[in-house]
């Protein structure tokens, strides 16, 4: 089939590949323009779709807008017979979207409907969600709101972080993706309205409620650090510096909200505690949480901001 493909980050990335290996012609590839980034922040730095796609020779468009005659009559000259989008980052307007014969495809990380939106991967584990799973949608004007072709569903392990299930879900992803194209091609993919009930958002993660509350119970500062991990990161204050929380177990303990129970770094919290596996230090490494203490030895009774 002819494919135009869209997106952006590292977890589109696989997708994209999938498509390619599968001996479909992705007649381009839509993704965000390169934008500062390198050492100095100068440089400008292509998405990971963008390299991919060059590495592919796909023709890559930047387009600051797909709306207005000229963006949908260049996507219209793509002859396209079905578009596959996957965290693009730009909403498509209606006449993009009726423009692929077979219309647009998104995968997105989460069971909808619950999760719809930016965040699916860290709201989940931030909710406590025992799992999560991918879902190939077609696109329509409404956020997330499309008919369901196939989804797959994954586990949450109690520690796992967003990071350790946002790699595992592209990988997923992309293999669903795969399936869901090759029977379209068939004829054979149903798609399913999805149902009214359990619809919830998953709003873009706002710096404001990055910042670990111990006063919470430990169940929920626990999964509100791992939904966090690695970026941008739940932390703490330490002697006027920041320190980002990138793993955590629960732990047994007692105490004032923030109080340092033992050599171990395990913090009480509002009820429970939790034990701080891996910290960084704003300006150094992630490091385990003995060799923390060895360069900055907290005394037991301390109470962390």
């Amino acid at each position: 089939m002819r494919i135009v493909f869209m997106g952006t980050p590292d977890f589109a990335v696989p997708t994209l590949a999938e498509i390619v290996g599968r001996g479909h012609e992705v007649v381009a590839a839509y993704t965000r323009a390169p934008a500062k980034g390198g050492r100095r922040g100068l440089d400008l730095v292509p998405s990971p779709v963008h390299r991919a796609a060059e590495q592919f020779g796909v023709p890559v468009l930047t387009p600051s807008t797909l709306r207005g005659e000229e963006a949908t009559a260049t996507f219209a000259a793509h002859e396209a017979d079905v578009a596959v989008v996957v965290a693009y980052g730009r909403i498509l307007p209606q006449a993009i979207l009726d423009l692929p014969t077979l219309g647009c495809l998104n995968l997105h990380a989460s069971l909808l409907p619950r999760w719809r939106g930016a965040a699916p991967i860290q709201r989940a584990i931030m909710a406590g969600d025992a799992e999560t799973g991918v879902a190939v949608m077609k696109m329509e004007a409404g956020l997330d709101t499309g008919p369901v072709g196939l989804i797959e569903r994954v586990a949450i392990g109690p520690d796992m972080t967003a990071g350790e299930l946002h790699d595992a879900l592209m990988g997923i992803g992309a293999d669903l993706m795969g399936r869901a194209l090759a029977a379209l091609e068939r004829g054979a993919l149903a798609f399913t309205p999805q149902p009214g009930e359990g619809v919830t958002y998953a709003a873009k993660i706002e710096k404001g409620e990055t910042r670990v509350d111990w006063r919470r119970p430990a169940r929920q500062v626990h999964d509100h650090m791992r939904g966090l991990s690695p970026f941008p990161g739940a932390w703490f204050e330490l002697d006027g510096a920041r320190v980002k929380v990138m793993r955590t177990s629960l732990a047994d303990g007692a105490g004032a909200p923030g109080e340092v129970l033992d050599d171990a770094l395990t913090i009480a919290c509002g009820e429970g505690a939790v034990r701080l596996v891996e910290v960084q230090k704003a300006g150094s490494r992630a490091m385990s949480a003995p060799d923390f203490l060895r360069g900055n030895p907290l005394a037991t009774g301390t109470v962390l901001a």
